[in-house]
């Protein structure tokens, strides 16, 4: 399976309801394509528990490697993707809720002096929650009743759940106040955050097109090579080879449909001929694209 998102990289799968807008969900980094869930942002806030193993989690351009019983915080909007490691299996739980279980309503005093400080920091995309650290450790706890909360639904759960989110926040907020601060450093770094999902919206809109350096540096006003240092330090990983992850990312689920060639399917996404598409995917999944679809239809 693989995250849905719109062009913009916005996940479109629903956290919660607007009645109450808290999804709480066990997951399992193997069930993801390839072992990673792609870049991706939402307006929920997240909150990911390791239950066992380890993922490679990236929040903006900071990365995280998270191990049992450690714990993260993703701020609202921030772009965020995760890996496994080493190939090794990772279970983990996520909590995202929206950001009014906690103001109630837009305009209202929590909104405007203890929420939005919060979520419209952009430079305040996350930060590593460890089990060593009291006040931290006392997060990751609340994290696990509201895990059990949501599952047993019980009488009142939907009520002790806000209860306990309002209780996570209060703590980030002591602790964390001196990082809400807005200085030009971090109207910089917004900045650059946008620069990125511009980046990433032309790559996921062109895709299946021949893109140009000088069409991706263009959109964000820089210069080829500082727009591929640009990237680079933002993203671990170069430019090209992000674009080619992302069209083998797509051919997937074209490779799990019987009605396309192999050589259709590397037209359809980007690639300039069925040997490169081929060359690349091995490279990237170990195996050919036709022994990835008869695996596929034997699963």
């Amino acid at each position: 399976m693989q995250l849905i998102t719109n062009k913009q990289q916005k996940e479109l799968k629903s956290h919660g309801s607007f009645e109450f807008p808290v999804f709480v969900s066990e997951e399992v980094l193997a069930y993801y394509e390839r072992g990673s869930f792609l870049w991706h942002w939402h307006p929920e806030i997240e909150l990911t528990f390791v239950k066992e193993g380890e993922i490679s989690y990236q929040v903006n351009d900071k990365l995280y490697t998270l191990h049992a019983n450690e714990g993260l915080f993703c701020n609202s909007n921030a772009l965020h993707t995760g890996h496994m490691i080493e190939q090794e299996n990772c279970y983990y739980i996520s909590i995202t809720f929206h950001p009014r279980m906690i103001y109630g309503y837009e305009g209202s005093i929590l909104h405007q002096n203890y929420v939005k400080p919060v979520i419209t920091a952009e430079s305040f995309g996350s930060f590593f929650i460890s089990p060593k650290v009291l006040w931290q450790k006392e997060i990751l706890e609340l994290m696990k009743e509201i895990y059990q909360l949501f599952f047993e639904h019980k009488d009142m759960f939907e009520f002790k759940i806000q209860q306990k989110l309002c209780s996570i926040w209060l703590s980030v907020l002591e602790n964390k106040k001196e990082e809400f601060q807005i200085s030009s450093k971090k109207e910089r770094e917004g900045h650059d955050l946008e620069r990125i999902r511009e980046i990433l919206t032309y790559i996921h809109t062109y895709y299946m097109e021949k893109i140009t350096l000088e069409e991706i540096a263009a959109q964000i006003g820089l210069c080829r090579g500082e727009c591929c240092r640009f990237f680079k330090k933002h993203m671990n990983q170069s430019l090209f080879d992000y674009i080619l992850y992302y069209r083998v990312e797509k051919s997937l689920v074209l490779l799990a449909q019987k009605n396309l060639s192999v050589t259709e399917i590397a037209e359809q996404t980007g690639f300039s001929s069925s040997s490169y598409y081929a060359r690349v995917f091995k490279e990237q999944m170990n195996c050919s694209p036709s022994q990835y679809r008869n695996k596929y239809n034997l699963l």
